[in-house]
């Protein structure tokens, strides 16, 4: 599910599209938010703005295709999965799903996806587009499946840019996946946050820390948090899949394509062609 920005960065890739439930604005701020909260304002956000981000970019995404991000890498092309012909019959669980473009996709080659998604907002449109796959609406920190369910799992900017604990979604990822299984993950690339979130050269000045891992948080007027989205450095994500047990084998950086000329919030070819905007991590359970 990937997320389109706004804001200033701040150390924020993304932004509320709408206020809280109030109809005001919320406030952009950088604190503290943990596990609980990040959860709860993330889930009503994608509630409220599925809609409009289905409409805006689901043409991008396609019905079936798996994207991995912005730069629009396809999965047919990077494989990494593993290659298409080797996923007929694997279970796949898939997270932070969305629509379920990808369990889709994978679906289509002959796997068993599980599609997840903390917005049932998110889900609906999922049954909308159709398909014959189980469509699951939980957290990514509490998945609800016995160990070992799953051959493979993947996450295209779902559930880990917007959790407080990503140690503990990446355990959990760990638990339920058999040994061997692979676990891909794509995320804003780290030093992103260090540059404001904008697609043209004002985009091109670092103007904040890189180091901050403070979150940034938009929140109404009672102080409540209704988006949450958490920095890690690039560090810290290779310790986070480390500390869950997790074995890292590859880190994808996308190149922006010559074929891609849209721009998608601070993504754009200018800057996609002289820092990267997403990371992708290959990892996988010994």
């Amino acid at each position: 599910m990937i997320q389109e920005p706004t804001s200033s960065e701040s150390g924020s890739q993304s932004g509320s599209e709408s206020g809280a439930e109030s109809g005001a604005e919320p406030e952009a701020t950088r604190r503290d938010a943990g596990v609980a909260e990040s959860s709860r304002a993330n889930r009503g956000w994608w509630d409220r703005n599925a809609d409009e981000y289905q409409i805006e970019h689901g043409t991008f995404l396609g019905d079936d295709r798996f994207v991995w991000g912005p730069e629009g890498l396809d999965e047919v092309e990077a494989e990494l999965l593993g290659p298409p012909e080797d996923l007929k019959g694997k279970d796949v669980l898939e997270i932070g799903a969305g629509a379920a473009q990808c369990s889709r996709w994978l679906a289509a080659q002959g796997a068993r996806p599980v599609a997840l998604d903390i917005s049932h907002r998110q889900l609906q449109h999922a049954l909308r587009i159709g398909g014959a796959f189980p469509l699951v609406c939980a957290d990514a920190g509490a998945l609800p499946f016995a160990d070992a369910s799953f051959d493979l799992a993947c996450s295209a900017y779902g559930a880990l840019p917007f959790v407080a604990d990503p140690v503990l979604v990446l355990s959990e990822v760990r638990r339920v996946l058999r040994p061997g299984g692979r676990f891909v993950f794509s995320v804003t690339h780290p030093i992103r946050w260090a540059f404001p979130d904008e697609p043209g050269p004002e985009g091109l000045s670092v103007s904040a820390s890189y180091f901050d891992r403070t979150p940034y948080v938009e929140q109404d007027d009672d102080g409540h948090a209704v988006y949450v989205e958490h920095h890690r450095t690039l560090g810290d994500r290779v310790r986070d899949v480390v500390a869950a047990g997790l074995r890292l084998v590859d880190l994808v950086e996308p190149e922006w394509p010559a074929w891609n000329t849209s721009e998608w919030g601070g993504w754009s070819p200018l800057r996609g062609n002289l820092i990267p905007g997403t990371a992708i991590f290959v990892c996988v359970r010994d």
